[in-house]
């Protein structure tokens, strides 16, 4: 979700989104909520006020500082679980649902460009395990750079836990597939926020550092607002998926 478009989309329709596609869990990626670059503790509190039930993070995680305080107290924002010992947060939420059960979130993060503290194939076993004494449903959000880090992660975890999504590059993928032992999984759910952009930014910013190498603030883009994610059903007893479709919701 990306800067004020991707919030006001989520304002406008996530509420009812929910009802329309008798949604029991919602889990939003909110590592660009802030002008598109890192989250605030107001703007979490926010994305949580419009009915999301868990937030995620990414390497812009820390980007404002004032968010580690939040990251510490907070149940249900996350950063990636494979950051410093010593960086301020968790990596795993377990939040209720709708229909009653409890769902847990686990946030990673990839190497290539991203340069992690430690691989998340170092911990992911670990991490896997502690949520599935919580509860058999179990989400991976895997922020990264690499569509072969996404894809070997979900094939290691399959049959593990319910889904594996990737996040980071802003572009919906068309694979979203169930894996052979009932892992959900899709290589990236897209960007909710503007896409007559690069990404989220200002092309013509964009575009202006790519051709000069020169140093150029970025700034949100405003135009071709639209939601995208991926919905996933699944059986809440054994936490098996039995679908995962992309979701695309044009906006306004």
């Amino acid at each position: 979700m990306v800067g004020a478009p991707g919030r006001g989309a989520l304002d406008a329709r996530l509420e009812s989104l929910r009802a329309e596609l008798a949604v029991d869990a919602c889990v939003v990626n909110g590592e660009n909520a802030a002008d598109g670059i890192g989250i605030t503790p107001r703007l979490a509190d926010q994305l949580l006020a419009m009915g999301a039930d868990a937030i995620t993070l990414g390497n812009h995680a820390f980007r404002r500082l004032e968010i580690a305080a939040y990251l510490d107290s907070s149940d249900r924002v996350i950063r990636p679980a494979n950051t410093s010992t010593s960086t301020p947060g968790r990596g795993l939420a377990i939040v209720p649902t709708a229909n009653g059960a409890r769902l847990a979130v686990i946030n990673v993060l990839g190497s290539l460009f991203l340069h992690p503290a430690t691989s998340m194939f170092e911990l992911i076993d670990d991490l896997v395990e502690e949520a599935r004494r919580e509860t058999p449903l179990v989400l991976v959000d895997v922020h990264a750079e690499a569509t072969s880090e996404k894809v070997a992660l979900a094939r290691w975890l399959d049959g593990r836990v319910t889904a594996v999504v990737g996040t980071h590059t802003h572009v919906q993928t068309s694979d979203a597939c169930l894996l052979p032992r009932g892992t959900a999984f899709i290589t990236d759910a897209g960007m909710t926020g503007p896409h007559d952009s690069v990404i989220g930014v200002e092309s013509e910013l964009a575009i202006r550092r790519m051709r000069t190498g020169l140093p150029v603030r970025f700034e949100t883009a405003q135009g071709g607002v639209r939601i995208e994610g991926a919905l996933i059903e699944c059986d809440s007893k054994t936490g098996r998926a039995s679908s995962i479709e992309a979701v695309r919701v044009p906006f306004p």
